[in-house]
């Protein structure tokens, strides 16, 4: 398996822990220590709305638990 380069860049990758390089196509991607799991690219247009997504969704049901 190759190296992913990009991946191991450490000015791709903000604050140690954020993604972001617009030059990687890739939503989803290994974190730095891949034992960790996957986070997003930041970079991506879609990883905003996905997390405005899961903000509302958790919103949106602590509000209905809390009426």
């Amino acid at each position: 398996m190759e190296k992913n380069i990009e991946k191991e860049n450490a000015g791709n990758w903000k604050w140690g822990i954020f993604y972001f390089n617009k030059n990687d196509r890739r939503l989803i991607v290994p974190k730095r220590i891949k034992i960790l799991g996957w986070t997003l690219n930041f970079a991506h247009p879609l990883s905003y709305l996905i997390i405005a997504l899961i903000f509302t969704f958790v919103f949106y049901q602590f509000y209905q638990h809390n009426i």
